[in-house]
């Protein structure tokens, strides 16, 4: 981030001494999405991947695989693809606050008539935005491998809302992990993370398929809430386990994330105020 993409002036509707959370974080937000219109590069690529990754379950490793009680593997996976693409998030979140943080723009804002707020709030609405945006992508591409959802409107729109819920907590996440990591290689640790935190649960193999307590950590995944959730509301192929939290997956895909905002928020509020003491 260069000093030519900070704003020059908070909102004009911002009195100074006074500053508006509501419209600073309007201003932050647009400031986000102006850096990824200057430099779109990072957001296509994890496009790509996630379209790359799609590909090869469906193609490379979908035939090898049995989808328990019958059914479409291809229709199985992409309820499991849709929540992984949020876990994915967390390192583009992660960075953008740490790359902020390494390049002073962080201290700037602390300096300037803007509420304190405002650039974690702004942070938020735009990785929401993208998540929005990359959804729309996968959906087009579960359709293009064979994907259909089954059930009626209500439950469609109702699981797409759990996925974004999900992708929420996890903006909160990737926003500590940026104010508390140190340099670049640090948070690259975050991309290396998202993988055993995704493949340990039900997104693409049922947890029956592991060792015992293997499949027990598999099946108490806040992941595997949302995936297990979104396959009854999709009315896709499932695996249907006899685990209090496997029968409990719809009320849990809504608790888990709210369990991780209620952490990771608070968290990250706190560390922000903190970092100039």
């Amino acid at each position: 981030m260069t000093s030519a993409t900070l704003p020059t002036a908070v909102s004009p509707d911002v009195v100074p001494g006074r500053p508006s959370l509501l419209a600073d974080s309007v201003t932050l937000t647009r400031r986000s999405l102006a850096h990824w219109r200057r430099n779109p590069g990072p957001l296509i690529a994890s496009l790509g991947f996630n379209i790359v990754m799609v590909l090869m379950f469906a193609y490379l490793f979908g035939g090898a695989l049995q989808v328990p009680g019958g059914g479409s593997y291809r229709e199985f996976l992409m309820p499991g693809m849709f929540a992984m693409t949020m876990v994915f998030g967390i390192s583009l979140t992660t960075l953008a606050v740490s790359a902020d943080m390494d390049r002073g723009v962080t201290d700037r804002f602390r300096s300037m008539p803007v509420s304190p707020l405002a650039p974690l709030i702004g942070r938020a609405v735009a990785d929401m935005l993208f998540a929005v945006v990359t959804l729309a992508v996968m959906v087009l591409a579960g359709l293009a491998v064979g994907w259909r959802a089954h059930g009626g409107v209500g439950d469609t729109l109702a699981a797409f809302g759990l996925i974004l819920l999900l992708r929420f907590a996890l903006v909160w996440v990737g926003i500590f992990l940026g104010l508390v990591m140190k340099g670049q290689e640090a948070v690259a640790g975050v991309q290396t993370l998202e993988f055993p935190l995704g493949f340990l649960s039900n997104a693409f193999v049922a947890p029956s398929t592991m060792p015992a307590w293997l499949g027990a950590v598999a099946e108490w995944n806040p992941l595997s809430a949302t995936v297990g959730a979104i396959r009854e509301l999709f009315d896709n192929p499932g695996w249907g386990g006899d685990s209090w939290v496997v029968s409990h997956y719809p009320v849990m895909a809504v608790v888990w994330p709210l369990v991780l905002v209620a952490i990771f928020l608070p968290l990250s509020l706190s560390k922000y105020r903190s970092l100039s003491n």
